[in-house]
């Protein structure tokens, strides 16, 4: 509990730091110029508000004429120090305090308000001398005849923390409040972090005063207190943050994200913003969002593309559109992120992609982020090294920062999960060839083929889910890269491989366990005509790509890079099967909700 001589010896000690503030400021030898920098500039116990900002709060108006009294006092005594230029500081200084007096004079009308306590975040809270204040979401609410219990969670940490409210040391409308606590209402309470008499927490707020800040019905609430499916809150996705599975989710992503940004920043990457919207399909599969100011309501009115001639042809004539060509959403940023790799050595891309692809399983999205290096005077070892190293710091930094959350997940999602992440960390990541893959499969398939969905393996086979995560959870128990995939299954711009004619492309994937396929990556073309050659091939048209043959052109380096699916690795990490809730308003077919 916190009791009233806390808050007022608190009160106090406040008073007298600004006091003292106004007397060393006064007495400052730098002059008026540099006192009134340290009033314009100087940062109070407040956080982040200003010396002035702070005299200005009506809880220090019974203390401003003393701290006035005092700097007037002291510059009275520095201005007989017989300086001449010490006098006219003096004067100037005298100026900026009586300045200072009105300012504070001025909010004495309201002598009984108090300062704000400082907000401390649930997941930072400790045992406190001074009140503070929780501001969160109530998630339960228990009564009894002498004081209520109050779980309050803020979104920072899974556990939140528990507000004791004895109905003896709270003000009248705090019982009012009390009275209409529902679940999911915001508040804000205030009091003392103590130690808690509970098991189930290491500390609680004693609280003195609790306000509604948004009320919640119960009767209407979605998300009351019990076990919800995945399924359904996806449906109200603007308010599945508020569970616990979500919530950790989503602190877990950020832990990721920053972390990614960390790693490529401290091995020298320079972060590049590639566009959303493009006229390329990198990927070479056509599975793309077209981008169009065009009508499309009205048909009759899309110009028609037309031949030499004049003569109308079948489609529309996007050069009379915004971009004037054909636009999508892109697929990757890899091309981008070559043309600065060319220029500035090591580059990285993290953004949004878009994918047209018609599909509902609980691997795919329509908008995903992806995490593409791109590393000049590289070849694919290079490639798997640094992704390697960037799964392993990443993910090591998820199960140092986020415990409480992967616990979490280890016992509602995972019961493995922690041990398979620190599995990945430590142990090295296993590398085995294409054609070596294949041949473990067909082995292994020719054992029992009824087990397997698709039985059929050979040179050529676009490796299945339940192929990849054989080989990454049963023959290898281990993340691992295969790499050296044929060329017939691989986007245009991988490396054909010299040593069989071209076969294969200097490509790897990394499969890891639980997931399947998590990178994609390769050494890229970088020969200028067995590139186009390759375009051709696939009837890509040349001349939509020139700026990308122009790096061909105009010194050509050896260079690799990969995609990291990032939506895949937030479920990896976190041990969740669907990549819908990986990410916070998912797009997939039939669906662009909220």
């Amino acid at each position: 509990m916190a009791p009233t001589t806390t808050t007022n010896n608190w009160t106090k000690k406040m008073a007298s730091r600004a006091c003292l503030a106004a007397a060393v400021a006064a007495n400052s030898s730098r002059g008026a110029s540099a006192f009134s920098g340290s009033i314009r500039s100087g940062v109070s116990s407040t956080g982040g508000r200003t010396f002035s900002t702070l005299n200005s709060r009506s809880a220090f108006a019974a203390s401003s004429r003393t701290a006035s009294v005092v700097g007037a006092s002291s510059l009275a005594s520095f201005g007989n120090s017989g300086n001449s230029g010490s006098r006219i500081a003096s004067a100037a200084s005298r100026s900026s305090i009586d300045s200072i007096q009105l300012h504070m004079s001025s909010t004495e009308v309201s002598e009984d308000s108090t300062v704000s306590p400082r907000r401390v975040k649930t997941v930072n809270a400790q045992e406190s001398d001074e009140p503070v204040s929780i501001k969160g979401w109530v998630r339960t609410v228990r009564k009894q005849k002498t004081l209520a219990f109050v779980e309050v969670n803020d979104g920072s940490s899974m556990s939140g923390i528990q507000c004791v409210l004895p109905f003896d040391a709270v003000d009248e409308e705090t019982l009012k409040e009390i009275d209409n606590l529902t679940t999911g209402c915001s508040i804000n309470a205030i009091g003392q972090i103590v130690k808690s008499q509970g098991g189930k927490q290491s500390v609680e707020l004693s609280a003195t005063s609790l306000r509604i800040v948004g009320t919640c019905p119960g009767e209407t609430y979605p998300l009351a207190k019990k076990r919800h499916s995945l399924e359904y809150l996806r449906t109200i996705a603007h308010l599945r943050p508020r569970t616990n599975t979500i919530a950790a989710v989503s602190r877990v992503r950020s832990i990721l994200a920053g972390q990614v940004h960390a790693f490529f920043q401290k091995e020298g990457f320079n972060y590049v913003q590639t566009p959303l919207i493009t006229a390329s399909d990198c990927e070479g599969a056509g599975e793309m969002f077209r981008v169009t100011t065009l009508d499309t309501d009205d048909v009759a009115s899309l110009p028609r593309a037309k031949d030499e001639d004049g003569k109308e042809l079948p489609g529309v004539d996007y050069g009379e559109d915004f971009f004037g060509k054909a636009a999508f959403l892109t697929v990757s940023g890899q091309l981008g992120g070559e043309t600065y790799a060319s220029a500035l050595g090591d580059v990285y891309t993290f953004g949004p992609t878009f994918r047209a692809e018609n599909s509902q399983t609980t691997r795919h999205l329509a908008e995903f982020w992806m995490v593409e290096p791109e590393m000049a005077f590289a070849d694919l070892t290079s490639a798997m090294d640094n992704a390697e190293a960037m799964l392993k710091s990443v993910v090591g930094v998820a199960l140092k920062e986020c415990d409480e959350d992967l616990t979490f997940f280890g016992k509602f999602f995972d019961k493995g999960l922690k041990a398979r992440l620190e599995k990945l960390v430590s142990k090295p990541f296993v590398r085995v060839a294409y054609r070596d893959a294949v041949k473990y499969l067909q082995e292994e398939i020719a054992k029992d083929p009824s087990k397997w969905q698709f039985p059929e393996v050979e040179f050529g086979t676009d490796l299945a889910t339940e192929h990849e995560r054989w080989l990454a959870e049963t023959k290898f128990e281990s993340a691992v890269f295969v790499y050296n995939y044929p060329k017939s299954i691989k986007a245009f711009y991988m490396r054909d491989n010299d040593e069989d004619g071209g076969e294969t492309v200097n490509a790897m994937d990394l499969l890891v366990p639980g997931v399947g396929e998590l990178v994609g990556g390769s050494q890229r073309e970088e020969r200028l005509d067995v590139l186009v050659d390759k375009m051709k091939d696939l009837d890509l048209d040349v001349e939509d790509y020139w700026w990308y043959l122009d790096l061909r052109r105009f010194g050509s380096v050896p260079h690799a890079g990969y995609g990291l699916g990032f939506e895949r690795l937030v479920t990896y990490v976190c041990g969740i099967e669907n990549i819908r809730d990986a990410i916070a308003f998912p797009r997939y077919p039939g669906n662009a909700e909220f």
